[in-house]
């Protein structure tokens, strides 16, 4: 054998235990294939049954949104309220403590009024009247800034609410039911009653009752 024709020999062996050799260009022309098939499997559905999907799922998500949203509008007005009750509670204790004080200090004004109006012969009497009259001012002033009024009572109506009825007077020339004198003062605290007023009250004569019945009739 020549030496030409075993060289030929060499670069193209033959036989079956020999695999043939695949060129490189054939290999890269069969990947792209493969790539295209892959990506094919896994992209997001297209067409009419991809934008149903979409649309779903963003309805989803708005109505979770509108979810949440009610709840902060529930939860900030439990807030609102929780601080209006708090703010309530804490004005009425404060209104209550006020009022527990000015109970304590109407004895003291009472005693100041009955020293006030009492007489006294002693020498310099006057002098401490005109003192007590201005601490009694000034006492007052202070309850009264914090709300605090006297009940009415004499010429007024009874009123069980304002009123407590010591005595009933008869023979008065006053209509039935009507307060005739005082005999202790009573106080309010802004729309409570602190001390009702202790009060005579002129009674309904049988006279005066018969001739309301009669006109009734």
């Amino acid at each position: 054998m020549s030496r030409e024709h075993r060289e030929k020999s060499e670069e193209h062996p033959k036989g079956p235990g020999k695999p043939s050799v695949v060129s490189s260009s054939a290999s890269a022309a069969a990947a792209p294939e493969e790539s295209d098939a892959a990506v094919n499997e896994i992209s997001i559905p297209r067409g009419d049954a991809g934008v149903a999907a979409s649309g779903e799922q963003v309805e989803k998500l708005q109505a979770e949104k509108q979810e949440l949203m009610n709840m902060l509008v529930r939860r900030q007005a439990d807030f609102e309220n929780y601080r209006k009750r708090v703010e309530k509670e804490r004005h009425q204790d404060r209104e209550r403590g006020i009022e527990l004080l000015i109970e304590k200090i109407l004895p003291v004004l009472d005693a100041m009024d009955n020293a006030l109006g009492a007489e006294h012969d002693t020498p310099g009497a006057e002098e401490y009247r005109k003192g007590f009259e201005l601490i009694r001012r000034q006492l007052w002033d202070v309850l009264a800034k914090q709300g605090v009024s006297r009940i009415e009572t004499t010429g007024e109506q009874f009123n069980p609410h304002f009123h407590h009825a010591i005595e009933s007077v008869e023979g008065t020339e006053h209509a039935g039911g009507t307060v005739i004198s005082e005999l202790q003062p009573g106080y309010m605290f802004h729309d409570r009653v602190v001390r009702p007023a202790m009060v005579r009250v002129a009674a309904e004569t049988e006279q005066k009752a018969a001739g309301i019945s009669k006109r009734n009739n």
